[in-house]
Formats: structure tokens, C-alpha cells, sequence
């Protein structure tokens, strides 16, 4: 079997990957005021409950990856439908860099130091365990040693270019509906 090994265009990545949800979070480093700094992603996600960990990629541009590297600590914050403008804001889409962000939301720092947005749908607090390097993203793979969440926010979700909350998504299913009962993993795969 031959496989076209041709390369994809950029454009019809991106264009592609927009149409893919995502939680949108605040990667957040630096464990002294004046040092800090982080980014928006939505690549973040669970690794593993055992022993506890997520994964982010990071782009090797932006000022956090760096940051990140020498610390040896992160935060990944993930945001509610009340965060927009500061998922806006360490996006960089406000003018707003380094630790001058942190003047936007509430923030406590968590046992590694790094800060943690104290009304994060969920923060989870790590130490860097593992890096992977790619052409132009790092991996980074952190061990969670403090966690916090809450109940009752709607998380944001960044799709096809704009914010959104899953209130917005219509259709959802969830495991006790009526409708829903009949469909299991295996009828995916």
C-alpha cells in the first residue's frame, strides 16, 4: 500500500481544526510578581488519573514556553462563560503582556507557586514532569499537585473562531437519557 506522504496545506489544517470544540484555558507561570506570564489554549487535556496529570502544547514562540522550561511549574485554568475578555487578554488580543495580565480576575497561588485563577471551572496545579518537542510546539506534561473546581460554572468552549458555552450546542446527550441508552462505545468504533 502506497500512502501520499505530500504535505497538507496550512490553510485547510486551520480551517479544519475550527470546526473542532475546545475548552478554552489559561496556561499561567511564574511564581513571583513581575514573572509571571501565560497564554490562551485550547490544548490542553488529561493525560492520566494515575499518578494524576494533563498535557499542553505550547507553542516554543510564545513568552510562557520559556517560562515554563525554568520553573518547572505551571497552572492550566480552565474558564467559564463569564472569561471571555480574559481569554482575550493572554491571547494577547488586548495589548496586554506578561505579568501585566495578571491585573485582569482573581488569583491565588497554587503549591508550585504558579498562579491559579480562583474561579476557574477547574485549575490543576503541576509540576513539569515531561517535555516533548515537535517543529514548533513543546508538549509539556504536568503532574497535578493541587487541583480546584467548581460545580456551577458553565465552561467556555472556543469554536469555528468565537466563544461559546454548551448551553449553546444544541442536541447534547447525556448518559441517563431515554434516547441515548441504546448507544455505547463500540457502536462508534
Amino acid at each position: 500500500m502506497t500512502v501520499d506522504a505530500s504535505p497538507l496545506d496550512a490553510k485547510d489544517f486551520k480551517q479544519a481544526m475550527r470546526q473542532c470544540a475546545g475548552a478554552v484555558a489559561l496556561v499561567t507561570v511564574g511564581a513571583e510578581h513581575g514573572k509571571r506570564t501565560g497564554l490562551t489554549v485550547t490544548s490542553a487535556c488529561s493525560l492520566s488519573d494515575s499518578p494524576p496529570s494533563l498535557i499542553v502544547c505550547v507553542n516554543r514562540n510564545a513568552s510562557a514556553h520559556a517560562r515554563i522550561r525554568e520553573e518547572g511549574a505551571f497552572a492550566i485554568n480552565f474558564l467559564h462563560e463569564d472569561h471571555a475578555a480574559l481569554a482575550l487578554t493572554f491571547s494577547g488580543q488586548k495589548g496586554v503582556n506578561g505579568d501585566d495580565r495578571f491585573a485582569f480576575g482573581q488569583w491565588t497561588r497554587g503549591a508550585t507557586g504558579a498562579p491559579v485563577l480562583t474561579d476557574a471551572v477547574a485549575a490543576f496545579d503541576c509540576v513539569l514532569a515531561q517535555e516533548f518537542e515537535t517543529t514548533t510546539h513543546s508538549i509539556f506534561v504536568g503532574e497535578v499537585r493541587g487541583v480546584s473546581h467548581g460545580a456551577e460554572a458553565t465552561p467556555l468552549i472556543y469554536l469555528r473562531s468565537s466563544f461559546h458555552t454548551p448551553r449553546e450546542m444544541r442536541g447534547t446527550v447525556t448518559v441517563g437519557d431515554l434516547d441515548s441508552r441504546h448507544l455505547s462505545w463500540s457502536d462508534f468504533s
